[in-house]
């Protein structure tokens, strides 16, 4: 089954998903300084959750950039994908709305969580076809970041019980941790192109 459907289709939700975002913003309510002191948590959040979809846009890419075939599990699993992904702008929202506080800030956690656990769904499902994905399963390997960040999430949900500043710094950090796109699906991809030339 070819891929290309599936990665015009999540690219064009990925796109509403950021758009959805972006038409939440509301400008200041005046010139000066304070009223947009006022907008800035808003537009924090909004800053993490597009970092967010774009990790997931980038890694997505990547990921698929390695895959040969793909089967009815992959397209549900992509859809699992999305649906998280598509819950971003309402937490994102609520969070900007009710500030830094409890179940906001826990309620964006468990949907970072839960983009997360679908990614990891969908990665494995892709590297179970090893006879059609042998590339994808050698690059990914153990994917002990991936695990790392599903503990991270968890950590920062259950911390940010006691104060939501430490659940949000674990969301953060988590981010800053894929910001940089994780590249050995680019060489194991790079790698089999030359060996292929």
């Amino acid at each position: 089954m070819g891929k290309g459907r599936l990665e015009a289709f999540s690219d064009g939700v990925i796109a509403i998903i950021i758009t959805i975002m972006v038409l939440e913003l509301e400008v200041p309510h005046g010139a000066s300084l304070a009223a947009f002191r006022t907008a800035l948590p808003v537009l924090l959040g909004y800053l993490l959750s597009f970092v967010y979809v774009g990790i997931y846009w980038n890694n997505h890419h990547h990921l698929f950039q390695a895959v040969r075939g793909i089967n009815g599990r992959v397209l549900w699993l992509n859809l699992h994908l999305l649906f998280w992904l598509s819950l971003l702008p309402f937490v994102t929202a609520w969070m900007g709305q009710a500030g830094i506080a409890t179940v906001p800030v826990a309620a964006y956690g468990i949907v970072l969580l839960m983009c997360a656990v679908s990614y990891t769904l969908l990665e494995h499902a892709l590297v179970r076809m090893r006879h059609t994905n042998a590339t994808l399963a050698l690059a990914i390997g153990t994917d002990r970041k991936g695990w790392l960040s599903l503990v991270a999430y968890a950590c920062g949900i259950a911390l940010g019980f006691a104060d939501p500043r430490i659940g949000l710094g674990a969301y953060v950090a988590v981010a800053v941790a894929w910001f940089i796109p994780d590249s050995r699906i680019e060489r194991s991809v790079g790698a089999k192109g030359q060996d292929g030339a």
